[in-house]
């Protein structure tokens, strides 16, 4: 084998391959008996290929072998990606498509049969018996042409049943979860993941497929979903926590209420004095002629608002903390003059703005998407306008355009509409989101923190975060977290931390790298970021991956410095991620009370909030089984 270069680097593809389709984990779908057989059959050829690794070496071999190899390597290759396509793609659209599905499974076994028929055995420096397994496999593929798996009757009559019936049985779903392994939360957001991904990756829907067929499997997901809650009512910490505070009424912290208001704020919103004010508060201040901050007295310097994001995340935060729900969405609170009909902007002047965006120059354009980037800063009566008046595609655009400067005015014009929460779907359906995850990664360093503002302000709608992540987001906003401007870095914490609420995008971050460098601000308490690292890690220990790269970490001294040192959230947020890291480890549960967690613990037990006292707690009792086994 070493004489012949190409002959070697194909029998090392085709080995890969074969390692690869071995290596894949058991088929949970309606496809489960195809996928199967394919990955049983593929493993009957690894003998083969081991053989011409460590056989014939100095054994010169023809054309028809090589072409015969590369034709079975091209199959081999076929064959492994529709097999991690069925594992990673949607249960419910291979059900609906299983008669395609097969077809895919037959075109792949024809292309093996195929391409086994071409390698001349003869010329092969093999031993018989492996070659003797070889010719009844290929009559296996051979035989296995044309033989197609009788289908599933019972799960033929509840899809259409589902699809059909005005009011199912609802012992359809339950039959339907069953069979599509889609039985618990987990198998659920999975799933959902996997659509969304098929949707994102087809730029809308797969070929061949309408609309109206993503609609119907987003139905049945619902009421499968349905199912498997009505069957398993157990609901996670998060919702407990819910739960047990619905009747308390925890106290607002000062820096979440509006100082006009005095409320807790939905929407804060910074003037130019640096101070936070409810929105629709401090818009009614302004409207009224005032030009002073309200807090302060001082004159302001020009009347834009900008979006407090980091707060309105902790606000988030401390609401879902504490079982509390944000005040419902303000009322269209336009103050509009008697007879006049639609908003306050000047239609006429944004009109002719987009004209410019749509056939202008580059310097027309620069200027153009400027003036719209103020103007949707300005007030919600021109965001409405703007996006009204068709601004969304054209902005969309010009997010790939070759002038940085514009570039950026586009993605921060965006930014400033997504405040709308109408505007949000509308941004979403032009497409923006691979665009704005471009503009992030490429972008000046101002268009690339208002490139994560928006994709945080696009993730506040749960079916965002799903399409932002599998849009490769989360490894340029790690990228932002470490190395951007201090607001950069705010930036990229906010929308990190939204994202990784979703369970698939916790998984993407871990990958990408996100604990060492959350754990390193842990550390370094002058760079302001400590809240926003611990809320992330809170959230990423969580997961089981998570936990063991953040305990790979070594974050135990610092996460108890916390708990002795930190303010309410962060001693609160510091002892969950040591109770993650603890439960099912005595080494940390060990090195923990080295560094005087027990104490810290106890402390916190009676003096943290709610959350904070059940976390001490059951680290304190996880440390106290560890001396009962000590002791017995």
């Amino acid at each position: 084998m070493a004489e012949n270069p190409e002959l070697e680097g194909l029998v090392s593809q085709l080995s890969e391959a074969a390692t690869a389709i071995c290596a894949l984990p058991e088929c949970r779908t309606v496809a489960k008996r195809m996928y199967g057989n394919l990955v049983r059959r593929v493993k009957l050829l690894s003998p083969l290929f081991e053989e011409l690794q460590d056989g014939g070496g100095g054994i010169e071999l023809g054309n028809d072998v090589v072409k015969g190899l590369d034709s079975l390597r091209i199959a081999i290759d076929s064959a492994l990606e529709l097999l991690k396509s069925v594992h990673e793609g949607s249960k419910i659209f291979q059900a609906l498509q299983i008669d395609k599905l097969a077809g895919k499974f037959e075109d792949v076994t024809i292309q093996i049969e195929a391409a086994l028929s071409q390698v001349p055995y003869n010329e092969l420096d093999i031993p018989e018996e492996v070659r003797e397994q070889i010719e009844l496999l290929h009559a296996q593929f051979k035989r296995a042409i044309g033989r197609l798996d009788s289908p599933d009757l019972q799960l033929v009559k509840d899809l259409a049943a589902a699809q059909m019936d005005d009011d199912p049985d609802p012992s359809v779903f339950k039959r339907l979860s069953e069979k599509l392994h889609l039985r618990t939360t987990a198998d659920l957001k999975r799933e959902l993941l996997a659509i969304h991904e098929m949707v994102i990756s087809c730029g809308g829907v797969p070929e061949g497929v309408s609309e109206e067929y993503i609609e119907t499997m987003s139905f049945l997901l619902k009421k499968i979903k349905e199912c498997v809650s009505a069957d398993n009512p157990d609901v996670d910490a998060a919702d407990i926590d819910k739960s047990s505070m619905k009747h308390r009424s925890p106290i607002i912290p000062d820096d979440f209420r509006c100082p006009i208001s005095l409320e807790l704020m939905q929407d804060p919103v910074i003037v130019s004095t640096g101070q936070t004010y409810e929105r629709l508060c401090i818009q009614k201040w302004l409207d009224a002629g005032h030009k002073t901050c309200p807090k302060t007295q001082q004159t302001l310097v020009h009347t834009a608002l900008t979006p407090n994001y980091v707060l309105k995340s902790l606000i988030a935060l401390w609401c879902e903390s504490n079982g509390v729900e944000l005040p419902k969405k303000q009322g269209n609170c336009r103050n509009r003059r008697p007879g006049a009909s639609g908003s306050d902007c000047d239609r006429a002047a944004i009109n002719a703005l987009l004209q410019k965006l749509a056939n202008g120059n580059t310097d027309q354009q620069r200027a153009a998407s400027g003036e719209l980037r103020l103007l949707a800063k300005r007030n919600p009566d021109n965001r409405v306008c703007i996006a009204e008046a068709g601004a969304i595609p054209l902005l969309v655009e010009l997010l790939s355009s070759s002038d940085l400067r514009t570039q950026e005015h586009a993605v921060t014009a965006l930014l400033n509409l997504s405040i709308n929460e109408a505007n949000k779907g509308t941004i979403v359906n032009a497409g923006a989101i691979p665009d704005i995850v471009d503009v992030l990664k490429n972008g000046s360093t101002e268009a690339r923190e208002n490139a994560a503002a928006a994709l945080f302000s696009l993730s506040v709608v749960d079916e965002n975060k799903v399409a932002i992540g599998a849009a490769g987001a989360i490894p340029p906003l790690i990228e932002l977290l470490c190395n951007g401007s201090p607001q950069g870095k705010k930036d990229a914490a906010t929308a990190i931390f939204n994202l990784s609420i979703y369970q698939g995008n916790k998984v993407r971050a871990v990958r990408a790298g996100i604990v060492p460098p959350l754990v390193a601000l842990l550390k370094d308490p002058g760079g302001g970021m400590v809240d926003e690292a611990l809320a992330i890690l809170a959230i990423i220990a969580s997961h089981q991956e998570g936990k063991a790269a953040v305990g790979l970490a070594d974050p135990v001294s610092v996460l108890v410095e916390l708990i002795w040192t930190g303010s309410p959230r962060n001693r609160e947020n510091a002892a969950a991620i040591l109770w993650s890291l603890c439960t099912g480890n005595g080494d940390y549960l060990r090195t923990a009370r080295e560094l005087g967690a027990e104490e810290a613990l106890k402390e916190l037990s009676e003096n943290g909030t709610d959350r904070a006292k059940r976390k001490a707690g059951s680290v304190l009792e996880l440390l106290l089984r560890v001396d009962e086994e000590v002791g017995s």
